[in-house]
């Protein structure tokens, strides 16, 4: 491929990642949002997508039981196959994906902060 002036060609696409990922929009009361913050801080993740990704894979999604209260809008992105799981389980829990990322975000565990290193 043919680079011209450190441009690639406008047909150039970048190679598929292994793991694909799509958007996910989502209601979240602002105690959640908060407790985002602190599992990025505590397990040193980089985006709030890698905190809903960890506990999406840590949930207990047969055995739970949704609840309703108000919530705010984030996005995030998680792998094709983790949303495809939440569709299925909101259909068969009769609730919305939403309500079972509230309570995967509940259950999820968040560690203290890691002390900053002495220079």
């Amino acid at each position: 491929m043919a680079v011209v002036g450190g441009l690639l060609p406008p047909t150039y696409m970048a190679p598929s990642t292994k793991n694909k990922t799509a958007p996910l929009t989502f209601d979240l009361p602002l105690d959640l949002v908060a407790k985002i913050k602190a599992a990025r801080k505590g397990r040193g993740l980089a985006t709030a997508s890698e905190v809903v990704r960890l506990a999406i894979a840590q949930f207990d999604f047969e055995g739970c039981s949704p609840r309703h209260e108000p919530h705010r809008q984030i996005s995030v992105r998680v792998a094709a196959t983790q949303r495809a799981m939440l569709k299925r389980y909101a259909r068969t829990k009769d609730a919305s994906v939403g309500e079972l990322l509230r309570l995967a975000l509940e259950d999820l565990a968040v560690r203290p902060a890691r002390p900053a290193r002495r220079s």
